[in-house]
């Protein structure tokens, strides 16, 4: 893909995301209406209107439409909240290193051809001996070498809601929490897979335990646009072939 490519999709593109981009640059950036997970948007919800709270039975100690005494509170149900523990400290070190080489020759001589050996001597470049007719040497060598040292530490805590029941009574979850910072929009997102059982008396449930886990912590604003490195050349470092 050529520079003028490249800069003719820009063009393109630049004007559908002006408006948000000089908005979040005067406003900072906005966030998003509170609502159910994605995944629960196209279902139809049924919003259930709570009863009157009324007064005690006789020789009863709860009210009407009071949860029972014994009832599991634990998320359970579409709709449920569960308290999702996100500690990370995840420490990894790699180290390798490679050598390689290789050396080759061939000699070759034509001693006898159906006769034509003398012939070939005519056609042939003058210096041509058919003692010695092809000779190759080939030497290759390779070193490489390369480290990984990373360290990520992260300790959040987040609210989840339960979007679907699996046939085998697995729950399926996700959360999203934004916090804003003057012009700075922090995001949080968790989804996964958990099993009930694994859900604790206080229902919540570390990320250790979430199947599929999708964790993303992130942001945008004016720190965040700094440091990221600019649409144009990103485009020219990702599809240069020099």
């Amino acid at each position: 893909m050529s520079l003028r490519s490249i800069l003719a999709a820009l063009a393109v593109l630049a004007p559908l995301g002006a408006c948000s981009t000089v908005s979040e640059a005067v406003r900072g950036p906005e966030l998003a209406p509170v609502g159910y997970p994605a995944a629960l948007v196209p279902r139809e919800q049924a919003i259930l209107v709570p009863r009157e709270a009324g007064s005690a039975s006789a020789n009863s100690l709860w009210r009407v439409g009071a949860r029972a005494f014994f009832a599991d509170q634990r998320a359970s149900h579409v709709g449920d909240i569960v308290t999702v523990m996100i500690d990370i400290d995840d420490q990894a070190k790699t180290t390798n290193s490679t050598a390689s080489s290789r050396d080759s020759s061939m000699d070759g001589s034509i001693s006898h051809m159906f006769g034509l050996e003398s012939t070939l001597g005519r056609i042939l470049p003058g210096g041509y001996d058919p003692t010695n007719a092809i000779g190759t040497s080939t030497k290759t060598s390779n070193t490489g070498a390369g480290s990984v040292n990373r360290q990520e530490k992260i300790s959040l805590t987040i609210a989840a809601v339960v979007s679907a029941v699996l046939p085998n009574g697995n729950l399926m979850i996700q959360g999203t929490q934004e916090v804003r910072t003057n012009t700075e929009l922090r995001q949080l997102t968790v989804a996964g897979i958990v099993r009930p059982e694994d859900i604790s008396s206080a229902n919540t449930i570390k990320h250790t335990q979430i199947a599929e886990a999708r964790i993303s912590y992130g942001g945008r604003g004016d720190i965040s646009r700094v440091q990221k490195t600019p649409a144009g050349q990103a485009l020219i470092e990702r599809f240069s072939p020099f």
